[in-house]
């Protein structure tokens, strides 16, 4: 999404912030917890994180395009970075919420585990952050008030036209969904699916009927129909919602121009990252083995998260989950049955079961065989299902988050199931849901270092 004097709304953001927590973790895995107090840790951040940015400046990652104005990743965050002085509120926000979750559970960033829930923390600092810049940058480029919460709204319209988009692209397959949100049964292809060419021919009304769509079609209530009040009063603004997407679509049609080579730079830089994280992947199972580790069978799974650059040679080093939990000492048999495929009566029952909450077929087939080999976590929780162990990441790190590998994810909101498709899947109830999945995170907890506390 592009607006006037935004830097930060576009597809180059998820790499932006990759690379902010990516350097991150690096500088304050070996954060004290009492340096939390120190008046001077601010500063210190911004430095010691500016230079691990500067340092992996010539990373494919680092140097892929941000945004189609020409600021590189690195750019971007090196940026973001050093507004956080400028917007102290933020940081203070940050050092609460680690505050607030050292006296629950210890210096979690310090413990290999805890680096999923620092990332999502780090997640939230600076997705309020960009949001306040953009904010900032829209008023200064157009003269007009603009608030945080009115970017979301502008990025939510546009996640919500993309979505609609693809519906209407596959109308075949999503008919009923398709029907609902233009109001009528579909009698052949319809005539909406070929005068929506962008975003400025999605009308307000499609967008307030996918959002009411969505609990039917995927088990998750719509953003203008959750309980949130966020989006309460814009399903009854549909003119406040026409305008907003007319706005988008005319400065993207504006800067259009800029677009003629972005597609042959995008899958050069792609390309480049893949290979960052192909040589990776090779180093990490390397060293695993050298450890003494059964890597397990050759799998293709998803990148885990935390990617770390040398600051002697820029060589890519292994995320420290991977390094740490190697050796970790788990339950070999336990491992084994959580990875193991069921029996064909069991197979088809979980089809069943993933169909009846519009999940793919395979779901659970693919979410098993995705699991990390060598998580401490895994064999810490082998004898829970899976859906059980979703619900303890659902709990612990949100419904979304970096580390998840895409199979996880419910391909209808790029998020983690929802409770009540995980106890489906289970054919369990919610409540028992809920009882399980705390007495798994009580396990996690009581499996601590005995210094962790």
């Amino acid at each position: 999404m592009r607006l006037p004097g935004t830097r930060y709304q576009e597809p180059g953001w998820e790499q932006v912030r990759k690379l902010l927590g990516q350097a991150s973790v690096q500088m304050l895995r070996t954060l004290a917890p009492d340096e939390l107090q120190d008046p001077a840790l601010l500063d210190r951040y911004v430095d010691e994180t500016g230079a691990l940015l500067h340092a992996c400046r010539h990373t494919a990652r680092a140097a892929a395009a941000g945004n189609s104005y020409g600021d590189s990743v690195g750019e971007l965050a090196l940026s973001l970075l050093y507004e956080l002085p400028v917007q102290p509120a933020f940081w203070q926000a940050f050092l609460a919420t680690l505050e607030t979750e050292l006296a629950r559970s210890g210096a979690f960033w310090q413990q290999p585990s805890g680096e999923g829930m620092l990332r999502k923390k780090l997640n939230d600092l600076y997705a309020g952050l960009r949001d306040r810049i953009d904010a900032d940058g829209y008023m200064v480029a157009t003269g007009r008030s603009c608030t945080p919460n009115r970017i979301y709204t502008y990025r939510m319209l546009d996640t919500a036209y993309g979505e609609i988009a693809a519906l209407f692209a596959d109308w075949q397959a999503h008919s009923a969904q398709v029907g609902a949100i233009l109001g009528r049964e579909l009698q052949g292809i319809p005539i909406e699916v070929r005068q929506m060419k962008s975003i400025a021919g999605c009308k307000a009304d499609w967008v307030i009927a996918w959002s009411a769509t969505l609990e039917q079609f995927s088990g998750a209530a719509g953003p203008l129909h959750t309980r949130s009040k966020r989006f309460a009063s814009l399903k009854n603004s549909p003119d406040k919602i026409a305008a907003m997407l007319a706005e988008i679509g005319e400065y993207e049609q504006l800067s259009a121009n800029q677009d003629s080579a972005e597609t042959f730079r995008s899958d050069a830089e792609e390309a480049g990252i893949w290979l960052e994280d192909y040589w990776r992947v090779l180093h990490a199972s390397e060293q695993h083995e050298q450890d003494g580790g059964d890597s397990g069978p050759d799998l293709l799974l998803m990148a885990e998260a935390g990617e770390y650059e040398s600051e002697a040679d820029g060589e890519v080093l292994p995320d420290s989950e991977h390094v740490a939990e190697a050796g970790a000492e788990v339950e070999r048999v336990g491992v084994q049955a959580a990875w193991a495929e069921p029996d064909e009566t069991t197979r088809m029952l979980e089809q069943q079961r993933a169909s009846d909450v519009s999940l793919p077929p395979g779901y659970l087939s693919l979410a098993r065989l995705a699991q990390h080999a060598g998580s401490r976590m895994l064999g810490i929780l082998a004898q829970e299902s899976l859906p059980i162990r979703l619900a303890v990441y659902h709990k612990l790190l949100g419904v979304a988050d970096d580390s998840y590998p895409d199979v996880w994810l419910d391909p209808a909101t790029g998020e983690l199931p929802t409770l009540q498709q995980l106890a489906a899947l289970d054919g369990i109830s919610m409540p028992t849901l809920r009882k399980r999945r705390n007495e798994a995170i009580d396990k996690l907890y009581a499996a601590r270092p005995s210094g962790a506390a």
